[in-house]
């Protein structure tokens, strides 16, 4: 069973990875560099003060705690347990990896950069519920295509990011239900 899912896994790779080359290149490097959604985050926590008043600070903790766990999770334990060299670190399938960028660190299972984008949409999914569609839907398109982008710049296999989607949705789910908790707690408190 291990075998035919690595055998999907790199047949899905070879299709994604630097397809498009490369007219694609810029556009996908852009999508996984960190420091340029910083805007985007600025937003997002405007968008929390405009949602939640001047109580907006518990909502923040949890979206906070939500990424630094995903990130933790996949970075800190994942990746050293399960020790799975990235595609581009990989001799044995150096004939098919496309290096678009630089390759990162030497082991990417599973991504922290779809876990921490899916956690971050998928809080926010729940956070604003019906009353911003757009915004939470573009920011579950947008973790999707930095997932893809991972894969393309050959950084990642697609199970990496799946995973890494699956502990970002994961890490939410949890932190929401914390922020439930404590919500009702401090509703209570000053009742």
């Amino acid at each position: 069973m291990l075998d035919l899912l690595q055998s999907i896994d790199l047949y899905l790779l070879d299709l994604i990875n630097g397809s498009g080359r490369p007219t694609l290149d810029p556009l996908m490097i852009w999508l996984s560099d960190k420091l340029i959604w910083i805007p985007l985050y600025l937003f997002l926590i405007y968008k929390t003060y405009a949602q939640f008043g001047r109580n907006f600070w518990l909502p923040l903790i949890f979206i906070v705690l939500t990424i630094t766990l995903s990130d933790q999770i996949t970075s800190g334990l994942m990746k050293p347990f399960f020790e799975r060299l990235r595609p581009c670190r990989d001799a044995s399938i150096s004939f098919i990896v496309e290096i678009v960028s630089n390759c990162g660190g030497k082991y990417g299972f599973a991504s922290s950069h779809a876990a921490n984008t899916m956690g971050l949409a998928t809080i926010f999914l729940f956070l604003f519920k019906k009353k911003k569609k757009l915004l939470t839907y573009g920011l579950l398109i947008w973790s999707l295509l930095v997932g893809y982008s991972r894969v393309y710049l050959g950084v990642h296999y697609p199970g990496d990011v799946l995973f890494g989607f699956a502990v970002g949705m994961l890490c939410a789910i949890f932190c929401y239900q914390s922020y439930l908790y404590f919500a009702r707690k401090l509703a209570h408190s000053f009742s």
